[in-house]
């Protein structure tokens, strides 16, 4: 009897499993895919799919169609690709960033539109995506001039160092790291954009260095990460007037502190919203935070050990696993995920890759 009904949990476990391809972004000289098996979190084999050197941060339409890719340089250039079998990719075609140094990138809820912040430049850039997904026509480019000149080295001019789509499409945010500022543009109907005439930007503590930003599921919050102060800021969106407005500034450093240079890289929420995770790097951790869905408050849940220099890390598409890439260890690490409360467990061992700072699931 025990037998038979260990058979329907085996069945479950074999129907919820499943095999994807995910893309890793570099400092090397190439895209890389990767086969990721979510019975047991594990990688392999890694393989090039496209020779362009520094393409880091990558971006997937919703279809898995078509992957889309930053290159550093100056000028930075975006890059378009087909998918294939395998995850093998085919150039669609290029664009400038019109920028230096593109650091991220994120296409709109419906598709149309992809977005690129130009670190060097202080510049974001929108195109029009094709109906084959290619690169089609330039559709809005601002360029920041604010300096907040807070950190003495990091604030002399403009650093646009992300770009986020709210959950209905309305808005474009911007952080800026160079200026302190969360700049918020406005979408048209025909897919223009324009400084937000309510609120064009929001306002973070001097020196603060606001680098990425993430929305809540439920479209009620927004959570930026500040690399140079080592914090989270907790900001309520009210998609009425397009509005944002900062709640509270917590750290993503442990209690008593950390006496090594570190700063932050990236920030996620988990798909159920309970949970926020962010990124260290000197520190080489993740920190978690325990998330109040009514309130948006974040309350600090410890730290787990990451290989060095975590830029980037992603959650798998059930939130059952988190992937840390390590730029300057060469390797990803794999977490179980507690479904609970949220906590991490390496898994396995750590999986060899040439300088990773971009995990696309």
């Amino acid at each position: 009897m025990r037998f038979i009904r260990f058979i329907p949990a085996l069945l479950l476990s074999a129907m919820t499993a499943y095999a994807h391809t995910l893309y890793l972004g570099n400092y090397a000289d190439s895209i890389h895919a990767v086969d990721f098996d979510s019975a047991n979190g594990r990688l392999g084999p890694d393989r090039v799919v496209a020779p362009i050197a520094h393409a880091s941060f990558l971006e997937r339409s919703a279809d898995g169609r078509f992957l889309y890719a930053v290159a550093e340089g100056k000028p930075g250039v975006l890059a378009a690709f087909a998918t294939g079998a395998g995850g093998a990719l085919t150039q669609l075609n290029t664009r400038s960033s019109e920028g230096t140094g593109p650091c991220d990138i994120a296409l709109s809820p419906d598709g149309r539109l992809i977005a690129v912040a130009n670190y060097g430049g202080g510049s974001v850039i929108v195109h029009r995506v094709a109906a084959d997904g290619s690169l089609d026509e330039k559709v809005a480019f601002f360029q920041h001039t604010h300096a907040a000149g807070a950190h003495p080295d990091r604030q002399k001019t403009p650093h646009a160092h992300g770009v986020t789509w709210s959950p209905d499409g309305r808005l474009l945010l911007v952080p800026d790291l160079g200026g302190d500022r969360v700049y918020s543009y406005a979408r048209s109907a025909d897919d223009s954009l324009a400084p937000n005439p309510g609120q064009p930007w929001l306002t973070l503590a001097p020196g603060a260095g606001p680098r990425h930003a993430q929305f809540s599921p439920d479209g009620r919050h927004v959570y930026v990460i500040n690399e140079l102060d080592n914090t989270v800021a907790v900001v309520a969106y009210d998609p009425a007037g397009a509005a944002l407005s900062l709640i509270e500034t917590v750290s993503t450093l442990p209690a008593g502190g950390f006496a090594g240079f570190t700063k932050t890289a990236e920030i996620a929420v988990r798909a159920d919203g309970r949970f926020v995770y962010a990124s260290n790097r000197g520190h080489d951790s993740l920190a978690l935070f325990a998330r109040d869905p009514a309130s948006g408050r974040l309350t600090p849940r410890g730290h787990v050990a990451v290989p060095a220099n975590p830029r980037h890390f992603a959650m798998s598409p059930d939130s059952r696993w988190l992937l840390s890439a390590g730029q300057d260890a060469d390797a990803v690490r794999i977490y179980a995920v507690d479904t609970e409360s949220g906590g991490l467990t390496p898994v396995g061992p750590d999986f060899a890759t040439p300088k990773p700072v971009c995990i696309n699931f």
